[in-house]
């Protein structure tokens, strides 16, 4: 049993394709019960609960006459446009047998890389939270084109924890968690119960897709990790198929791998965290030495005379890269000025001590130096 909570806590599940099919790759109701189950024993104890499920492509291929996994884009999409329809019908029986109803959410990453309808998810998923529904939260694999997918729910799963502000993510798979190499092509691989800090080691151990139902392997779990841990997020990777897998995750007594950064977060609102892990930053500019220091130590607001050079296309109101004069990233932030307005300013060299526009304000700008990992993590 899940203890009962004195308030709600938010939980993220991520489940795993081939933790929801059969090997033939049709829906498996069994693993579907099991995992509804164990949800409606969260959300009896209090949690708020998001699922962020696979499955749809798996579960639609044979229906659309396909007798192997697709390779073709259309031929996926298609299939997740049958699949969808199946896995939301089978979870939505599953949760009214219990009493709870289940919504669909179908994001792509142009919902996050838009500030607006980035707000408006976050909006909607409060509204359901608050409402004690179970929101199931899925790439909208229709009609996402590849320049704009996520690449893996895994990604996914972690970017729609720090949107709601969840305590824990809870990533499902057909593996015990980490392994210190790829178990099952060395004997000899060890499990790692416990990571603090994204190291060179920790990322080597990751290895490739260990299932063919699946699109993420390791490694994009690893790279979920990061932003979690970057945003105070806990993370458990586990097998899905073990008993009571999810409330022993939340209890952290389960057999897995627990991901725990020991250095703080940082301060970071929705807007940072937007700025940080969803925006696609579309230039760079280059500080002068004591510009950088004055703006880091001191959080004063970026203005022309602070900058030496700049690179890319980029409007007012869009996030840059904020580089140091050695050519490492200082950090990211929203730029109050447009690349063609900054170049002719940039070309008036005659008056430039008295121009004093402001690019930046510290209000919107995330420092590599306050978020851990954000220099590793690409939007």
């Amino acid at each position: 049993m899940v203890p009962t909570l004195g308030r709600p806590q938010r939980v993220v599940i991520k489940i795993g394709s081939s933790s929801l099919t059969s090997r033939h790759g049709e829906i498996s109701l069994r693993k579907l019960e099991k995992l509804t189950a164990e949800i409606v024993c969260l959300k009896d104890a209090g949690y708020e609960v998001v699922l962020v499920s696979s499955g749809a492509v798996a579960a639609g291929y044979r229906k659309l006459g396909c007798s192997e996994r697709p390779c073709s884009l259309p031929e996926k999409q298609a299939a997740a446009s049958i699949g969808q329809g199946l896995l939301m019908e089978s979870y939505s029986k599953l949760f009214l047998s219990h009493g709870y109803i289940a919504s669909q959410i179908l994001i792509t990453r142009s919902d996050f890389l838009d500030e607006n309808r980035y707000k408006n998810v976050r909006n909607t998923l409060n509204v359901l939270l608050d409402r004690g529904i179970v929101p199931i939260v899925n790439e909208n694999d229709t009609v996402t084109s590849d320049r704009l997918r996520f690449g893996d729910n895994d990604t996914l799963s972690a970017k729609v924890a720090g949107l709601i502000d969840a305590e824990m993510l809870i990533i499902l798979s057909d593996i015990d968690g980490l392994y210190s190499a790829d178990p099952l092509k060395n004997t000899q691989a060890k499990p790692i119960r416990h990571v603090t800090a994204i190291t060179p080691d920790i990322e080597a151990a990751a290895g490739g897709s260990v299932s063919a139902m699946g699109t993420g392997g390791m490694k994009s779990k690893i790279d979920a990790a990061k932003i979690a841990m970057a945003s105070g997020i806990t993370i458990f990777l586990g097998n899905a198929s073990r008993k009571n897998i999810v409330s022993d995750a939340c209890l952290g007594r389960a057999k897995g791998t627990y991901f725990k950064s020991l250095q703080p977060a940082g301060n970071l609102n929705q807007k940072k965290k937007w700025i940080a892990f969803n925006s696609g930053p579309e230039g760079e500019i280059w500080l002068h030495k004591e510009s950088q220091l004055a703006f880091i130590e001191e959080h004063k607001c970026l203005r022309f005379n602070d900058i030496c050079k700049l690179s890319g296309h980029f409007s007012e109101g869009t996030v840059i890269r904020v580089m140091d004069t050695e050519g490492d990233e200082i950090g990211l932030g929203v730029v109050n000025i447009s690349s063609k307005e900054l170049t002719r300013l940039i070309d008036l060299k005659t008056e430039r001590s008295q121009l004093t526009t402001t690019v930046m304000e510290w209000d919107d700008f995330v420092c590599n130096l306050d978020v851990p990992c954000l220099a590793g993590i690409t939007n």
